[in-house]
């Protein structure tokens, strides 16, 4: 199983990016996509969450209403747009997989696979 997340970089705060994840080697619609971050010196975080069919979603107060996961079976990936992004959004930015119940779908430790990260930078 491979993930591969892409469209990292860096972006003036209030500025949008889109993540991509794709993934190759499993069942994609049978999996739970997530994103986490993970921050210079903190622990990694939960940020999104869709489930294989797309019919639901799940984000982390943060980033409500800001970020937008979605999916695309047929394309095996998984996106996470981020619109009016802040400094605190900085962070490297990981996609997962998971087989396990969507009740745990913002639990990492539930999550099967993971991608390599990529590095998002937002300055002020």
């Amino acid at each position: 199983v491979q993930l591969v997340e892409s469209g990292g970089g860096s972006v003036q705060a209030g500025g949008s990016l889109r993540l991509s994840c794709v993934a190759s080697g499993l069942i994609f619609s049978s999996f739970g996509m997530g994103w986490f971050r993970q921050a210079p010196g903190k622990e990694r975080e939960f940020v999104a969450a869709i489930r294989g069919s797309g019919s639901a979603t799940n984000y982390a107060d943060s980033v409500k209403a800001r970020f937008t996961i979605s999916r695309d079976n047929a394309k095996n990936t998984v996106y996470l747009q981020m619109n009016s992004l802040k400094t605190e959004d900085t962070a490297v930015y990981y996609c997962a997989a998971s087989s396990t119940h969507w009740y745990y779908a913002v639990d990492g430790h539930k999550y099967d696979y993971w991608g390599q990260g990529t590095q998002v930078t937002v300055s002020s």
